[in-house]
């Protein structure tokens, strides 16, 4: 089976369970989709900011709104996840873009401001971990090796290739990375130092993807990471590398996120709406079409994995019906989520049950 049609496969396993459960429960699905209104002519101004890793959907989701609603002026700007959340809670943005969930520190700062918001899980993505297209002595890292070089312990020690493994040159080993405003640098030291936040420091560093893609492509012994979507709009300049997180390598491509095979880098990104801005038209409209299957190809154009068509639904309800808050209690960033998570919760059940 191809990556699309895996992918496709992937995105339709939601409707084939409200199938299998039944044509009431089918009903069901589509009297919540079509209850949805449509807001006629609209117009303003949508503020997103945040994870850069979603700039490619955004970008792209902002391209297509702008098309259907031309009075409505949407403006998407990366400062990084923790950026964008604080932004949030202050008011200053409608949407935070979100390559994690959103941690207790933020949930307090938006409690302490009166900001309530809700969670839209919009997609999957794998953190691609990359070298100079022309490097040929790398083809695969264990989570143990990656550890060996990103860990605090390899700041000013591990500096040459060959002690991450014997048989690879005695060459400086040049590491580019996200700062630490980023979910994506968030994750990657959770997942691979198995501490949040636990990063050795001396390395290149930026919120800007498209720098990091630039350092990688311009040093032939360098190694990075961020989402694969910049991988993919790069790959001809950039190696992908697999990642053997102890059950063989793996290389992240649409077939393997769908699969969740690639482990531990797959991750969910999310937007976080202001339920204050939501009550703005232009606002809730952005938010119901970044969460409309019929979009959903703009996710996996970018090279990340759409949610399937009937939890995509779920997470429009959590919009329809004001259901605030994470799913994940502040927790940051989790490993191994599914998306058997974004499943309709108890809040939203109930609140459909009244």
């Amino acid at each position: 089976m191809s990556p699309r049609s895996r992918l496709l496969r992937w995105s339709t396993l939601g409707c084939v369970a409200v199938l299998a459960a039944g044509a009431a429960g089918c009903r069901g699905q589509e009297t919540t989709a079509a209850a949805m209104p449509s807001p006629g002519p609209i117009s303003g101004r949508v503020t997103l900011e945040g994870s850069s890793t979603l700039q490619p959907v955004s970008q792209a989701m902002a391209k297509a709104f702008a098309l259907a609603h031309p009075e409505v002026r949407v403006d998407v700007r990366t400062s990084g996840t923790a950026g964008g959340l604080k932004k949030l809670c202050d008011g200053a943005v409608d949407i935070a873009e979100a390559s994690r969930p959103m941690n207790a520190a933020e949930a307090a700062q938006c409690r302490g401001q009166g900001v309530e918001f809700v969670e839209l899980p919009v997609a999957f993505d794998s953190v691609a971990v990359v070298t100079h297209a022309g490097n040929t002595f790398v083809q695969c890292l264990t989570v143990g090796e990656l550890k060996t070089l990103w860990e605090p312990a390899a700041e000013g020690q591990v500096k040459t290739w060959n002690q991450v493994r014997s048989t690879f040159p005695v060459e400086p080993v040049a590491l580019y990375g996200p700062g630490t405003e980023s979910g994506t640098f968030d994750y990657f030291t959770l997942a691979i130092v198995g501490r949040e936040h636990s990063s050795r420091t001396d390395y290149a560093k930026s919120e800007d993807d498209d720098v990091l893609v630039g350092g990688v492509a311009g040093d032939p012994y360098a190694l990075g990471y961020f989402g694969y979507a910049y991988y993919l709009a790069n790959k001809d300049r950039l190696k992908l590398i697999a990642v053997d997180g102890g059950h063989g390598c793996v290389t992240p491509n649409p077939d393997t996120l769908a699969e969740g095979s690639y482990q531990p880098l797959t991750r969910p990104l999310f937007l976080y709406v202001s339920v204050r801005a939501s009550r703005r038209p232009e606002v809730r409209a952005l938010a119901h079409f970044y969460v409309d299957p019929e979009h959903a190809r703009y996710v996996h154009e970018a090279g990340y994995a759409p949610l399937p068509p009937a939890t995509l639904l779920s997470v429009a309800r959590r919009l329809d019906l004001g259901v605030t808050g994470s799913i994940f209690s502040g927790r940051g960033s989790v490993l191994g989520v599914t998306v058997e998570a974004f499943r309709d919760d108890d809040r939203i059940k109930n609140a459909l049950v009244q």
